[in-house]
């Protein structure tokens, strides 16, 4: 497993709040293809068969070792938009148990309100050296990694979602990798997305059932955020199916 390569700003006391929201639980179990609906019950989360999804083309392994990932590090002004604390909690599945899995690393990247990734080259932009939107956290004793992001916005022919990768320390002499995205209900989305800076982009053209990613499964990766103060929060348990 990767150290700390860099570090983030510390979360101020507002962030931090932002951060310890609670929200609806959604469960996720890693690594393989869906193959049964409820495993195992714990007293508080089940650990569900659910299907990973592609990397997509816009991985870049940043180790950028932080929670709050909306901004760039070296301008330290955040990208604009809803604030979204985003939760995950890593079990791993184990003899008909479901248990918090330590040190695992949490990488998350999206794109901005304006539909634009960090540190890539694309027909409609080029923001190579930038890194805002990306990082990663090491899950702590209670398998919990905390982000602090904004809203995800659009771009042509995807829905709205945001990508995720878990990768374990060794365990039982193998490490573990699972990576899939996160969408988010249509209805909710439609909402956030009629205030600033998402209203100047215009309307989104792709919804969740037209996806051709979300088609595969897209529908069991929903996020149920609540809303806060400031924005939304959401936790979401992720299981991966141990020897």
């Amino acid at each position: 497993m990767e150290k700390t390569e860099q570090s983030g700003n510390p979360l101020s006391r507002r962030e931090a709040m932002i951060l310890l929201g609670t929200a609806s639980a959604v469960c996720l179990l890693g690594r393989g293809q869906a193959l049964a609906q409820t495993l195992v019950t714990t007293p508080r989360s089940r650990c569900i068969v659910r299907p990973e999804q592609t990397e997509g083309p816009y991985f870049v392994d940043e180790r950028l070792h932080r929670s709050d990932i909306r901004a760039d590090p070296t301008i330290e002004q955040a990208r604009p938009g809803t604030p979204l604390a985003l939760t995950f909690q890593v079990m791993g599945l184990h003899g008909g148990e479901c248990r918090p899995i330590s040190e695992a690393r949490v990488d998350i990247w999206q794109c901005d309100a304006e539909g634009v990734y960090s540190d890539v080259e694309d027909p409609g932009f080029n923001t190579l050296g930038q890194k805002f939107l990306r990082g990663y956290q090491v899950t702590n004793a209670q398998g919990e990694a905390r982000f602090l992001t904004i809203y995800p916005g659009w771009y042509p022919i995807r829905t709205v979602h945001i990508h995720f990768k878990v990768r374990t320390a060794a365990i039982a002499g193998r490490s573990f990798e699972f990576t899939s995205q996160l969408y988010f209900p249509d209805e909710l989305t439609d909402r956030v997305h009629t205030a600033l800076p998402y209203a100047s982009k215009g309307q989104r053209r792709v919804r969740n059932p037209h996806d051709f990613i979300f088609r595969n499964g897209g529908d069991r990766l929903i996020l149920e955020p609540s809303t806060t103060s400031s924005g939304y929060a959401v936790i979401f348990p992720i299981g991966l199916k141990l020897p």
